[in-house]
């Protein structure tokens, strides 16, 4: 045993994956310390504007409620109902008025906090006429309207209503989506009957005032604050940017629902109001971490210098071991680690360089033989068997179909032959089985019928030559029991793979005679079976290969699994090449 040599520590040359270590840990700290604070970012901001939105939803809904009351009271108000029905003289309708109904329209507007419209449509005639502000405009001061139903008779909303059973709803109806407005509109019938409609209340809200103000939401740095119809997808009111669906950007949806009503209050939040905080930090950090790898960089030059050299060699030592060279050595000076991984290496070519001598080689070397050894039993089985026909067709006479036959024989022994080649495009060898059944035809005078069908995408794809026509000759040598045949060809890829079929409609086989066709010779005719089996699991692998479906008395298939998508002939005959 060779006396191990001294060396001197090399852990402090160590450095590069030390310095690696530490820059690791920095950028991966950076990256974590950023993450947290985009998140902590992301998650205040959505807090916040989650907050404002549950506000903005209970001050809406607080303020919807208190409409909705005033309707309430309208609705159930017997005095109300009757003072809105009377028919009388200028003064007795002049008393109602005063007394009943301008009291409990304008005790509401005192009592709501904001400033709304309150209007209502009557069709009695009898009724004074209150115009109050202009409609057009903004509601300035809360004001009050008693109108004739007819000035709203030809109206869509109010013809959508009168002659349906929707009631009791929050609309968006003439001038309120210009101005921001909402109106809430409730049907008034007869006390007595429930039926007779006896006119029909409107109040109306700025929606900016059922919003409460927009403070939670900072419009000016993108923020865009939408109320909803949910069944419908309108929007009745948006504050801040609205070019949201159109510039696809990247933004956060918040959405809540006002309870008891179809509309939602939709915030969106752009990436960049979530984020602004946090990139800037995020600046530092890179700088930081940027200044960290730069000093790390300089450092680990430095270091590297010192023991780059052996390094090097070692790493073209390697680099030629992965292409194959084992032949070369490499020799350091000192008493060091390089020395003991030099040393080393010149071990190892030298055990690796005689394991391929003695088992690869040799290894690769038998299982070529045993190929070429499958290959050579195929022509001469093949060629016996035409020769004794063409023999007996001499013997007849046969004169044209000998030569016709000798013909088809020397195409076939053409394409066999493949100019040494193993592998052969599938088109080439659908064209050897044609062959092949062309000299048949000369001895059965066209008493079998052919039929092919093969997808043409697998047509130039590489096969080992002469896999099909063993199987179309033991149709004819085993399968033919009635005066014709027919014998169908197919082949189409499946998955990574090439699946070949060989069909006939032939008297078929029982199991234990395609078990001992698979096992090897016999008069079933498994000599030829066995063969290709062989060959293709020796070339591919023992997931493709050869198996058999029969029914005896109804025909057999012959299904051959390939890998596909093979075309290079030179590349794949150098996988068994020594």
């Amino acid at each position: 045993m060779p006396k191990l040599k001294k060396y001197m520590p090399f852990t402090y040359k160590m450095m590069i994956p030390y310095l690696l270590l530490v820059l690791l840990t920095d950028v991966t700290i950076g990256y974590i310390s950023y993450s947290m604070l985009t998140d902590s970012r992301t998650e205040m901001a959505e807090s916040n504007i989650r907050t404002g939105m549950e506000q903005a939803r209970n001050n809406i809904r607080y303020q919807m409620d208190e409409i909705q009351r005033m309707s309430d009271n309208l609705f159930g108000s017997q005095p109300f109902q009757r003072a809105l029905e009377l028919r009388g003289t200028p003064f007795e309708i002049y008393l109602a008025m005063l007394d009943e109904i301008v009291p409990q329209i304008t005790a509401p507007l005192q009592l709501f906090g904001n400033k709304i419209r309150f209007m209502l449509y009557t069709p009695n005639s009898d009724l004074n006429i209150v115009s109050g502000d202009n409609l057009n405009e903004p509601i300035y001061d809360s004001d009050y309207y008693i109108l004739p139903l007819k000035d709203i008779a030809d109206s869509g909303w109010y013809q959508s209503l009168k002659d349906s059973k929707r009631d009791n709803l929050w609309l968006q109806i003439d001038t309120d989506q210009k101005l921001d407005n909402l109106s809430h509109v409730r049907r008034l019938v007869n006390f007595s009957d429930y039926k007779t409609v006896i006119g029909y209340v409107r109040i109306t809200v700025s929606l900016e005032d059922l919003f409460g103000g927009f403070d939670t939401f900072p419009v000016e740095e993108g923020i865009t604050l939408r109320l909803v119809e949910e069944t419908t997808g309108d929007i009745l009111f948006q504050r801040g940017p609205a070019n949201y669906d159109a510039a696809g950007g990247d933004y956060l949806s918040l959405h809540e629902k006002i309870p008891g009503s179809s509309f939602v209050i939709e915030s969106l939040v752009p990436d960049s109001y979530l984020t602004k905080d946090a990139g800037r930090l995020g600046r530092v950090i890179f700088a930081l971490c940027a200044l960290s790898f730069l000093v790390m960089t300089v450092i680990g030059y430095v270091v590297a210098r010192l023991s780059g050299r052996k390094m090097s060699r070692i790493v073209g030592l390697v680099r030629s071991f992965q292409e194959g060279n084992f032949q070369k050595r490499i020799r350091f000076s000192g008493n060091d680690e390089f020395v003991q991984i030099a040393d080393s290496f010149n071990v190892m070519a030298t055990n690796i360089q005689e394991l391929i001598n003695s088992v690869y080689v040799q290894g690769i070397q038998k299982k070529q033989a045993e190929l070429e050894a499958l290959q050579a039993q195929i022509n001469p089985h093949f060629l016996y068997n035409t020769l004794s026909t063409i023999s007996s067709l001499a013997n007849l006479g046969e004169i044209e179909k000998v030569t016709g036959m000798v013909q088809g024989l020397s195409r076939f022994y053409r394409l066999t032959l493949n100019q040494g080649n193993v592998y052969i495009e599938l088109e080439k060898e659908l064209e050897q089985v044609a062959t092949y059944l062309d000299i048949q035809r000369v001895k059965y005078a066209d008493a079998f019928t052919v039929y092919v069908d093969v997808e043409e995408e697998i047509l130039h794809m590489q096969v080992i030559k002469l896999v099909l026509q063993p199987f179309v000759e033991n149709v004819f040598k085993h399968a033919w029991f009635g005066e014709t045949i027919a014998i169908r060809l197919t082949g189409r890829q499946v998955g990574g793979n090439i699946e070949l079929k060989v069909i006939d409609n032939g008297i078929g086989m029982r199991p234990e005679d395609i078990k001992r066709m698979m096992q090897g010779p016999s008069q079933a005719g498994g000599y030829g079976v066995k063969n290709v089996n062989e060959r293709i699991k020796l070339r591919y692998g023992d997931d493709y290969g050869v198996t058999i479906a029969s029914f005896f008395g109804a025909g057999t298939t012959v299904r051959l699994l390939l890998p596909a998508g093979m075309k290079d002939n030179e590349e794949m005959d150098e996988g068994l090449a020594p």
